[in-house]
């Protein structure tokens, strides 16, 4: 799930993985799909807050080595690895 954040600009992306799961990361077309590390939160899901541009832009979370679309988000788009990812239009 994406919403937008507390400061102006930025975006807050939360997931609830199954139990075990030991890291869990965001990585994007808004940072190079370089892995951020999400923090887990009382209620045991995972989130982070990140700077994003205006725009439509891809993402996806990374549970331990395994990627995985965003189960809140059903609008999705083809990447060049025959995959999809996720998008979130950030106004």
């Amino acid at each position: 799930m994406f919403k937008k954040g507390r400061k102006k600009g930025t975006v807050r992306f939360s997931v609830t993985p199954a139990n075990g799961v030991k890291k869990v990361c965001l990585a994007g077309d808004f940072n190079d799909w370089e892995p951020v590390t999400m923090r887990k939160q009382k209620n045991g899901s995972y989130a982070v807050t990140v700077p994003i541009e205006p725009g439509s832009h891809q993402y996806k979370f990374k549970l331990d080595d395994q990627w995985l679309l965003d189960p809140e988000n059903h609008t999705h788009s083809a990447n060049s690895f025959g995959t999809l990812n996720s998008v979130a239009v950030v106004e």
